[in-house]
């Protein structure tokens, strides 16, 4: 099975040695987003439910470049730096996605790249 990278504009650029996201087969592999923002490569960083949307904004163009969108996305990893933030991340979360919702695991971890409070992964399976 060949792999293909992913690759848009419209989400920020890969920080290190990976691709936003992979295609094998009919199923893609995003890689985790933090809320930066595309055009210049800063952290947003305001309050977590507009953080939660530059994030899932990002997950949303690397969706398109892949040929799909949210709703084909299967499962969703979501990293906090702290949990009591849970509860509005899943508001954010309820206004991209519609029933039946992806699965998902929401981890407690103690810091994320550039000191970001958040970055969420995500399968999506196209076709």
């Amino acid at each position: 099975m060949s792999r293909q990278a992913i690759h848009t504009d419209l989400a920020p650029a890969a920080i290190g040695p990976y691709s936003q996201a992979v295609r094998a087969g009919g199923t893609v592999y995003f890689s985790g987003q933090i809320p930066l923002d595309p055009a210049s490569g800063e952290l947003v960083s305001a309050d977590i439910a507009t953080e939660a949307r530059r994030v899932f904004d990002n997950l949303k163009a690397v969706s398109e470049a892949a040929g799909g969108s949210l709703d084909d996305i299967a499962r969703v990893c979501i990293y906090l730096t702290d949990m009591s933030d849970f509860a509005a991340v899943n508001a954010v979360m309820a206004d991209y996605f519609q029933k039946p919702f992806p699965a998902r695991s929401t981890i407690q971890v103690s810091g994320l790249p550039k000191g970001a409070r958040l970055e969420i992964d995500a399968v999506m399976v196209t076709g």
